[in-house]
């Protein structure tokens, strides 16, 4: 169930306030996380990489309460649960956009993103289903670019306060250290930097376990 933040006790009110005017309130880091050990037990178990780190990321988000904020009118809705809509690619060189539903359990998850990801690679067009709810990160990969800043395109008149979230080409340094960059944008009404370290610091631990 979803529920309203109490503004008027939220020590963030006045950011929040303030922020939300903006033409551009979103703020964004990149950072480059060590996914040896991730990518290690995804091929040994015959996971795909791109479903592993992409469950790690909403376990990470859902962990971190700013991340399951979002802005309704003048109003702060909190979700329970953020999902994910993927960019997924199509052997046409195009992409579609997909709704990938959390569970915290692998498998189970990544049942469910098999499918629907097969339905948006069998589905013309960018928008392959109704995409009126905000309980979502968008999400996507970048595996041909060792990006070490990103932007994403956005219409000012569209509210939208869903974080965005991507990821690089990996690659293996000494010792087989593999890397990746990931790039977070989010809403400054909703969250600072502090709220990203948590965020990022959780991922990290994530991916290491």
């Amino acid at each position: 169930m979803s529920r309203y933040l109490e503004l008027d006790s939220w020590p963030r009110k006045e950011h929040f306030e303030f922020f939300r005017r903006f033409d551009e309130p979103f703020f964004g880091v990149v950072v480059e996380v060590d996914c040896t050990q991730a990518y290690t037990i995804s091929k040994e178990r015959g996971y795909s990489f791109f479903q592993y780190y992409l469950h790690k990321t909403l376990c990470a988000v859902n962990a971190v309460e700013n991340f399951r904020y979002r802005i309704d009118s003048d109003r702060v809705i909190v979700h329970e649960t953020i999902q994910a809509s993927a960019t997924i690619s199509r052997a046409d060189g195009s992409f579609g956009f997909s709704l990938i539903e959390f569970h915290p359990a692998f498998e189970v998850f990544s049942n469910h993103a098999s499918i629907e990801i097969e339905r948006v690679r069998n589905t013309p067009g960018l928008f392959t289903r109704s995409f009126d709810r905000d309980d979502l990160i968008h999400f996507s990969s970048l595996p041909w670019v060792p990006f070490t800043s990103l932007s994403h395109a956005r219409s000012f008149s569209f509210a939208d306060s869903c974080p965005k979230i991507s990821f690089g080409k990996m690659k293996t340094e000494a010792l087989g250290i593999k890397t990746m960059p990931m790039s977070v944008h989010v809403h400054h009404g909703l969250m600072d930097g502090l709220h990203v370290g948590r965020f990022i610091d959780f991922f990290q631990d994530a991916l290491n376990t």
